[in-house]
């Protein structure tokens, strides 16, 4: 997936937010200052995140015939009414998240000059810095991210692969296989939610693309002025988030007009729907806008696993989807250059599924 040439963006002084909480913890710079508009309502009375669903991962692959049935209707309900689940006994090892979280951290403590050795070049979204940042005088993010390109490998940057933390790239490599198995096996159950075969979209999306980013939100000392990570629905077919234990609450997600904030259950994974199984399943399944918060004292480490189809193939509602009473939403269109559209845009909402969208 080509990026736009280096040369035709500027994007202006990017200060790591890092280094800004070392040097200066009371600034908040301009570009980080957001519109009244967008600025985060940090009150506590929202709804509450508890009500986000569960999905018990055992009873899927392991359950009775009962518990399987039971557990696939939570999860259509799940998929229609929220796009996010919170997943439980999801068969990954817990030390191997705790090992990938410790990585994660320890890259990002590294000495500036040593992250700076893998750099996110202007209009791509590999390597350490801010990725959908085009114009210089855009808003910016109060977050450090460091993103991997992991399957196929033809999207690998191995320059990009970092030598320090000494077992970053191994702890990786397995983290993202386990990942990997999880998103097939999830995407297995969702079709059979949805009254298909098991194995459609493990037919349909070919050799799957796969990409991981570690996102690092230091302490800021005015949250209510600034955004982790701008309002944004996902490029993938699904995404899976782990949060770092004992860090800040700062995922929200948008439900009725409203920002809930996402507690993460220990030990579990989020998954939420990305754009693409919304156009698959004709919006019955719906991405959903989700953004980060930031803490006045506490930092936040995400890492989100992306997972997606091969470039080359073509994406449109499926036809069982498609009737009288639900008309085609979504024009057929290459998934390669969906991508390349959504990652040469900033994050504003659902915008860039315009790009696939029916105008009535």
């Amino acid at each position: 997936m080509a990026p736009i040439p280096i040369s035709s963006i500027k994007v202006g002084h990017i200060d790591d937010v890092q280094e800004l909480r070392k040097t200066k913890p009371t600034i908040i710079p301009e570009r980080f200052v957001r519109d009244m508009a967008e600025r985060p309502t940090l009150a506590p009375a929202m709804p509450c995140s508890s009500d986000i669903p569960t999905i018990n991962f055992s009873k899927l692959s392991k359950g009775s015939k009962d518990e399987l049935k039971s557990e696939i209707s939570q999860l259509a309900a799940a998929c229609e009414h929220w796009g996010f689940f919170q997943v439980i006994n999801h068969g990954i090892d817990l030390s191997l998240l705790e090992s990938v979280e410790k990585v994660a951290k320890d890259f990002f403590m590294l000495p500036l000059e040593e992250k700076k050795k893998y750099a996110m070049a202007p209009g791509t979204v590999q390597g350490y810095g801010q990725a959908f940042v085009l114009s210089e005088d855009q808003k910016l993010d109060w977050c450090n991210m460091f993103a991997l390109g992991v399957e196929p490998n033809f999207i690998r940057n191995p320059t990009l692969w970092p030598t320090e933390p000494e077992k970053f790239s191994g702890t990786v490599e397995v983290y993202s296989k386990e990942v990997r198995k999880l998103c097939q096996d999830l995407l297995k159950y969702i079709a059979m939610s949805l009254g298909l075969k098991g194995d459609v979209f493990e037919k349909m999306f070919g050799e799957t693309v796969q990409a991981i980013r570690m996102n690092y939100y230091p302490p800021c000392s005015r949250p209510d002025l600034v955004l982790g990570l701008s309002p944004h629905s996902d490029g993938s077919a699904l995404t899976v988030l782990q949060q770092g234990k004992d860090t800040s609450v700062g995922l929200q997600i948008l439900k009725d007009d409203r920002w809930v904030p996402v507690k993460p259950i220990p030990n579990a994974l989020i998954i939420n729907i990305g754009d693409t199984v919304e156009v698959l399943t004709n919006g019955k399944y719906k991405s959903v806008e989700h953004r980060a918060v930031t803490h006045k004292e506490k930092d936040r480490l995400s890492i989100v696993t992306f997972y997606a189809p091969s470039y080359e193939i073509e994406l449109a509602p499926m036809e069982e989807l498609v009737d009288e009473n639900n008309p085609c939403k979504y024009r057929r269109y290459n998934h390669g250059e969906y991508s390349k559209h959504y990652v040469t845009n900033k994050l504003q909402g659902k915008k860039t599924l315009e790009f696939a969208k029916i105008s009535n």
